[in-house]
């Protein structure tokens, strides 16, 4: 059976008032779900009175006529109702009821109700009116509308012109509020009576066709200009059957502004192609259900994929090798909510030999592509196992990120996704699981988050550094168990690339090279990089790794001077050439002027160590060649300082210290990195591994 919408909006406008004159009006329109037929039945049923509205104490029909050969009925009813106002009020205008004329014109062939009321006690004094009016969706027949309108003019009432004035605002806000209420208790009753179906009206087989009939039979089919014929804008029907099956579960005001954009964009000239009530749904989601935003975005979208040829994307595009062998992302099963699974092994990407292979552009078709390839896959889902499917669930596993995947042409290529995914595929990402988040993490997910929508954001879930078999029974809540990837302690093998380095005579995107020194900076000076009050709020991501060099003997030392308890420290450097020793201390005393940089505050005779300064993070051995990334939260308002040693060198020179560190707010660890949190202790360990 299928459900209807009854549509509802609310205005309420007071007029100017002029002498002893009050008026009001009031619109509405709220939303139910009946047949339209059944509440025509069901208002009927509400005469001569009813227990919701007992201010109506009886009505009397002056007038009844079927025309139309039964396609119309006219009714008119003299409602006796009570005097709801205080007893002295009542005595005052001696009455303790008052009588209405109420006017019905019902049409069955057009599917409309037309009720009309107005005061017929002391109409010489107040002119009360009040219309309403039930009729078929234009676009949906099996759907029901109402709207409501009323104006009370008081001319003059005894002195009593502003107290009859509130009062009739309240009786009538009161009543009109009832009207869902009661049309539910008469479509009930039916119901028990056995009447869940009301036919539509037929004419009788010999009567004439009225002119909306004949008009309908001789043109219920469009030409486009070639004078071939088209369907109809409504042979579409968006139905109770279709909305459970394909949309999911939605109210009637959602159903409602669902069908009123797909009106809107079937009005249009230009549009060469409808989208399916599933992508209307997505933009309304996202626009928070802002019916012209919505149709604003949509038409942008629509105009940007046929400027692109994104509608042949999945036909044309070609996946470049360096793709297939280098890149580690793929399709992976569904969820347990019949979602596709994208894997991405982010940690595993070499996001700068990518892109210096395929460019920004090519980038970014690759994503469109893999966007493109969502969409078929969440209908195919959907149609497989016939509830519906709207979105698709990203997996995405840290496990080696570092602050080079921030490399600043990367960034940009990221963003630029974000933007064209978020502007035309909203709401496809039902749910994103972030694994094995490692401690330098926030740094990215800062930069990142605040270009990816709220709504979006609020769908992450994630996992910090975990064993494998935690890390499987959090997963479990998500994707069946046998088909949680083998990498994450799971049973089923992967076809997805493991991920690998592009090599270098791969590149060809020379035009990155100017970015590229930004990353590959070095300074092989003898200055304290970071300096005495060196600060992050002088750092820019634009110089993200500065590199020193140290002999044998030598240390190198970044100072850190906290004003923000709670704060979180977090590092990321390359080691080459040869071996160094990292700490980071906390001093409780002010730091002096070092006149040698190559010698240690901590040589320093008054400094010692448990007195006016501490080892925050034991000693940390760290090999050539070895990445290292670690954070600490900063709990006190004392200096921390980073410390390298270079115990000995190489036979090819000086050890190499590639670096860089970042300092997060307390206020924004906490408010982007809550979830994360519970995988951490509250001083964090470093953690290394192998240089990709």
């Amino acid at each position: 059976m299928q459900d209807v919408s009854l549509c509802k909006t609310m205005k309420i406008n007071q007029c100017q008032r002029k002498n002893s004159n009050r008026r009001f009006k009031r619109h509405q329109h709220v939303p139910e779900k009946y047949f339209v037929s059944r509440i025509f039945q069901a208002y009927e049923k509400r005469f001569p009175k009813c227990p919701q509205m007992p201010i109506v104490l009886d009505c009397e029909v002056v007038k009844d006529e079927v025309l139309e050969n039964g396609a119309q009925r006219n009714t008119s009813r003299r409602c006796k109702l009570a005097v709801e106002a205080p007893y002295i009020f009542k005595k005052l205008i001696g009455v303790e009821f008052v009588f209405f004329i109420q006017h019905n014109y019902l049409d069955m062939e057009n599917r409309t109700l037309n009720i009309e009321a107005v005061n017929e006690s002391f109409s010489s004094r107040i002119e009360i009116f009040e219309r309403c009016r039930y009729y078929a969706h234009p676009d949906n027949p099996d759907w029901t509308c109402f709207d409501q309108t009323a104006t009370l003019d008081i001319k003059n009432f005894f002195g009593f012109e502003h107290s009859m004035e509130k009062m009739g605002m309240k009786q009538y806000t009161q009543t009109t509020l009832k009207g869902k209420e009661i049309i539910e208790y008469f479509i009930d009753q039916l119901k028990q009576e056995g009447i869940t179906e009301v036919p539509r009206w037929q004419p009788p087989p010999d009567a004439p066709l009225s002119p909306k009939a004949r008009e309908a039979e001789e043109g219920g089919t469009e030409t486009n200009g070639g004078g071939e014929k088209r369907p109809s804008s409504h042979d579409i029907l968006l139905d109770g059957d279709f909305i459970a099956k394909h949309l999911g579960q939605l109210t009637p005001m959602q159903e409602s502004k669902l069908l009123e954009l797909r009106k809107l964009l079937d009005s249009l000239e230009d549009l060469d192609k409808m989208p399916d009530y599933q992508t209307i749904l997505r933009f309304l989601r996202a626009r928070d259900w802002h019916v012209n935003q919505a149709l604003n975005s949509l038409k942008e979208s629509l105009l940007w994929r046929k400027q692109e040829r994104i509608d042949d994307l999945l036909n044309e595009y070609q996946m470049p090798t360096v793709v297939n062998d280098h890149f580690p992302g793929g399709w992976h099963h569904h969820d347990k909510d019949g979602r596709p699974i994208y894997i991405l092994r982010l940690g595993h990407m070499d996001v700068k030999g990518l892109l210096k292979s395929i460019g920004t552009d090519g980038f970014l078709k690759l994503a469109l592509n893999i966007c493109e390839e969502g969409i078929q896959k969440i209908k195919e889902s959907a149609e497989n196992l016939g509830t519906p499917v709207l979105n698709w669930c990203l997996l995405v596993d840290l496990e080696g990120l570092s602050m080079r995947h921030l490399w600043r042409p990367g960034v940009k290529a990221l963003l630029n996704i974000i933007e064209n995914v978020e502007r035309n595929y909203p709401e496809t990402m039902g749910r994103v699981l972030v694994v094995r988040a490692p401690r330098v993490f926030p740094i990215a997910w800062t930069i990142v988050s605040a270009f990816i929508d709220e709504n979006t954001r609020s769908k992450f879930i994630f996992y910090g550094v975990t064993d494998c078999e935690q890390m499987k029974e959090s997963l479990e809540q998500y994707i069946d168990a046998e088909i949680i990837p083998d990498f994450l302690g799971g049973p089923c093998k992967t076809l997805i690339h493991e991920g690998s380095l592009v090599p270098k005579t791969l590149y060809k995107m020379n035009s990155l090279e100017e970015d590229d020194a930004v990353d590959n900076h070095k300074s092989t000076s003898n200055n304290n990089s970071g300096g005495i009050g060196g600060s992050l709020a002088q750092h820019h991501h634009q110089n993200l790794y500065k590199t020193i060099e140290l002999r044998t003997g030598y240390s190198h030392e970044v100072i850190i001077r906290n004003s923000d308890p709670k704060s979180v420290l977090t590092w990321d450097f390359d080691v080459l050439r040869s071996d160094l020793h990292f700490s980071l201390f906390r001093v409780t005393k002010d730091l002096p002027e070092k006149q040698d940089l190559a010698v240690s505050f901590f040589d320093m005779s008054d400094f010692t160590e448990g007195v006016n300064y501490f080892k925050e993070e034991p000693t940390l051995i760290c090999h050539n060649k070895e990445s290292v990334q670690g954070s600490h939260v900063m709990n006190h308002k004392d200096n921390y300082v980073m410390h390298w040693f270079s115990p000995s060198c190489s036979s090819e020179g000086p050890a190499q210290l590639n670096f860089f560190y970042e300092v997060l707010s307390s206020a924004n660890y906490k408010g982007s990195m809550t979830s994360l949190q519970s995988a951490y202790s509250s001083n964090s360990a470093s953690s290394s591994c192998q240089s990709r």
